[in-house]
């Protein structure tokens, strides 16, 4: 395996820098304080579905003790990549850069006629948010003629499971938000005291519109000049997590391009997930002497939306919203990028706002990217579990800075004749301040 590079740091300055694959499986010690925060050892009890399972096949497979086959990569595609066991861990194994070094190795392995037409389908539509807004009328249509609906009863049992997942997830969709256009610069209100960037997702951009506004507006309003950089695209982060590297890199060398045009104070996200991964370019252009100061450069600047607001001082009064809200601990801001107390912090600045803790709130959804489509019956499980959580606290609406989180979370609501109202924190503080109706 290629030499995976660890950039924390450590008890002593010389330990940091690249290190081999074989060096951080051998920082696992077995204690098993892992275990307890794997969704998928919850679920099922076998140590082969813990971290500290994957990292005994990952060390087999890599002393030719083990045969890399349909076994071994059956545990580690079910593997989530939550990152909770990140969390977990007193002896700091690196368990996110052993899980994406691991399933790049998976994928040269073939797969299913099957299995390999549907991930085709997948990375072939979701990284391309102009693809994905393409497929809006014929999601609304589909919605206004109740067919996610029946997709969840009785008729979808027809259907393919991952096909069925894939329809269920279908959100609410209001054609004119749709296909609006974020601008291209946002002034500040009043004095200006950053200019920042604002990636805009993909996800994001076809299916939750309102939360870049909403992001952008809360930041005018906290005096932030926003710029929009004109033709970006997808940030890698499906593409990296499901083992497609290469794929991965030139989607984060062609949005590198096109912030490194303007300078910024930041650059901002508000997806967890593409989050977690912007952060990483310094780690994923280790290796190239082209990219790696460009990445390293970059990463050096994103922070995730509720992470960048927190550290300002509040300017813009909040107005009240009496309201129950479940905080949901998106896996990739709470584990992957340690950013927990921020987005508390910002929704105890509304009024009136009772902010709940959900049960077990750092365990997984079930969303994790492409998950809930490859593994839709493991997704539903840990999600079912996440939905009881969050309804054992009677919310009048759960908040989550992510969108797979939302769709997974909803679609399972929406199965159980639930209505849950649903908002990305910054949503909130933009009805606070701007007075912006909630959906």
């Amino acid at each position: 395996m290629p030499d995976v590079t660890d950039t924390r740091q450590t008890e002593s300055p010389e330990e940091t820098g690249p290190r081999s694959y074989d060096s951080l499986l051998s920082d696992c010690v077995h204690c098993g304080f892992c275990l307890p925060a794997c969704p998928t050892y919850v679920s099922w009890g076998e140590e082969m579905d813990s971290p500290r399972g994957r990292i005994d096949l990952m060390k087999g497979v890599a002393d030719d003790v083990i045969p890399l086959d349909d076994v071994v990569r059956g545990h580690i595609d079910a593997c989530l990549g939550c990152m909770a066991c990140v969390t977990a861990c007193p002896s700091g194994v690196r368990y996110d850069l052993l899980i994406e070094a691991t399933r790049e190795r998976v994928e040269e392995v073939p797969r299913s006629a099957e299995d390999r037409a549907f991930r085709d389908f997948v990375f072939t539509l979701f990284p391309y948010p102009n693809r994905l807004r393409a497929l809006i009328p014929a999601l609304w249509l589909g919605t206004k003629l109740g067919l996610t609906r029946l997709a969840a009863g009785p008729l979808g049992m027809l259907l393919p499971l991952r096909l069925r997942q894939l329809a269920t997830m279908a959100p609410p969709i209001a054609l004119r938000d749709a296909f609006t256009s974020l601008p291209a610069r946002t002034a500040a209100r009043g004095a200006k005291r950053a200019r920042v960037a604002l990636v805009a997702g993909c996800v994001q951009r076809a299916f939750f519109p309102n939360v870049n506004a909403a992001t952008i507006r809360v930041l005018s309003a906290e005096g932030c000049e926003v710029i929009v950089p004109r033709g970006q695209g997808c940030c890698g982060a499906l593409s990296l997590h499901s083992g497609r590297t290469e794929e991965a890199k030139r989607f984060a060398q062609a949005l590198i391009a096109r912030f490194e045009r303007e300078r910024f104070d930041a650059i901002l996200i508000n997806a967890a997930g593409c989050g977690s991964t912007l952060k990483e370019y310094g780690e994923l252009f280790a290796d190239d002497d082209a990219w790696r100061a460009r990445g390293v450069a970059f990463a050096e600047k994103v922070r995730d939306i509720n992470e960048y607001l927190a550290a300002l001082e509040p300017r813009a009064p909040r107005k009240p919203l009496p309201l129950r809200v479940a905080y949901h601990d998106a896996c990739h801001l709470a584990h992957a990028q340690r950013v927990r107390a921020q987005p508390r912090s910002l929704l105890r600045t509304i009024p009136e706002l009772e902010l709940l803790e959900i049960p077990d709130g750092d365990q997984c959804c079930g969303s994790a990217g492409t998950y809930n489509l490859f593994q839709p019956k493991s997704a539903h499980e840990i999600g079912v579990r996440k939905v009881d959580n969050v309804r054992s606290v009677a919310p009048d609406l759960v908040a989550s800075a992510n969108p797979g989180c939302t769709l997974q979370m909803q679609s399972i609501l929406r199965e159980r004749g639930v209505t849950l109202r649903a908002a990305h924190p910054v949503e909130l503080l933009d009805a606070a301040i701007n007075g912006t109706p909630l959906a």
